[in-house]
């Protein structure tokens, strides 16, 4: 049986990359999608584990091949998710979480790929405010602009099947942890061919 896609999406600075890989940590057959991007490494990113670091030439090369399933320019840089290792992930059984922006969550439902859409929230455009500064890696300038666009994106989250507040890290990763459970739990996951064998049903039960 084919893996599930987690598509979770959340204004910068919300946790949403935090929230996913402390939950592939802590949830067995649950990864990670690594995008490919255009911008430079912050301190201790590592490429091929973080992102995929590349230029911009690279990257609009691999745009035309048709090689990302979605891709966006978010705050000036480039961000896609590979076609190929995402398909090559779920068709081994595997489950697969991706952080994406609302335009990369909108391309994917635009192509009807089956996946379950979750939006994770600040507490408050404040509380937001204060996680991009306490990052110190942005200048007053691009925080205000990443603020702009976290109302456009926010706008969106009546789009998705699930909505966190991410006010306590711990709580809204037992929330998230929940909806990854749910779907696995979802009658469209059950192996009905062993609940017919295993019961002795008659009939169709699929």
């Amino acid at each position: 049986m084919k893996g599930s896609i987690f598509i979770v999406s959340a204004p910068s600075g919300a946790g949403k990359t935090t929230l996913c890989r402390r939950l592939t940590d802590i949830v067995p057959r649950l990864v990670h999608s690594v995008s490919y991007t255009t911008r430079k490494p912050r301190e201790g990113e590592v490429d091929g584990k973080d992102y995929f670091f590349v230029d911009e030439d690279a990257f609009m090369r691999m745009v035309g091949s048709g090689e990302f399933l979605e891709w966006a320019e978010v705050h000036g840089n480039l961000y896609g998710t590979s076609r190929t290792k995402l398909f090559e992930i779920i068709q081994e059984g595997v489950d697969v979480i991706l952080d994406i922006d609302t335009q990369g969550a909108a391309q994917i439902r635009q192509r009807g790929v089956d996946a379950t859409f979750v939006f994770v929230l600040p507490p408050s455009l404040e509380a937001l405010s204060e996680r991009l500064r306490s990052r110190k890696t942005d200048s007053e300038q691009v925080i205000a602009r990443r603020l702009d666009r976290a109302r456009e994106e926010i706008s969106d989250y009546r789009l998705y099947d699930y909505v966190i507040v991410n006010d306590r890290l711990d709580v809204a990763l037992n929330e998230l942890g929940s909806v990854v459970q749910a779907k696995r739990l979802h009658i469209s996951r059950i192996d009905h061919g062993w609940v017919k064998q295993t019961f002795g049903l008659k009939g169709d039960v699929s």
